[in-house]
């Protein structure tokens, strides 16, 4: 079952997508945010391209564990992209995701106009291989 993680932020949308086995995680592209229709019409081809079955969406927590404005308005747009492509939603605590991936961006000396570039599709990348991490460890013990 093929997987896509979204990091998703006021100009940009970084996408991840899984492997088909759902063990790792590969950036895929960054959506420059346009309008909400725009946005869901291009999510829905891209999810019909890849078969993905599941979406997996950064959500922003306070450092408390908290739902701040930025979460709920991940989860209203959550709530539209369900609505709009019909497939499961699951939400993943992306805090420090942004921070990890832009640190991982300058140990590699990528230049400043680079990083921001690629930063959001780290940051998926970060979102959806946590989540894999996390189904995979919790199937072991399931065993």
């Amino acid at each position: 079952m093929r997987i896509m993680g979204l990091d998703v932020g006021e100009k940009r949308i970084g996408i991840a997508v899984s492997d088909p086995m759902g063990w790792t995680a590969q950036g895929h592209s960054v959506l420059q945010r346009s309008s909400l229709t725009k946005d869901l019409a291009k999510l829905r081809e891209l999810c019909q391209q890849l078969e993905c079955e599941l979406l997996v969406v950064g959500l922003p927590r306070n450092m408390d564990g908290t739902l701040g404005p930025k979460a709920e308005e991940i989860l209203e747009f959550g709530g539209s992209l369900q609505e709009n492509l019909g497939l499961p939603i699951e939400y993943w605590d992306e805090r420090l995701t942004t921070r990890s991936a832009e640190r991982v961006l300058i140990e590699a000396d990528i230049s400043r106009r680079k990083r921001k570039q690629v930063i959001d599709k780290v940051a998926a990348v970060y979102i959806l291989q946590s989540y894999l991490d996390a189904q995979n460890q919790n199937h072991r013990f399931d065993k």
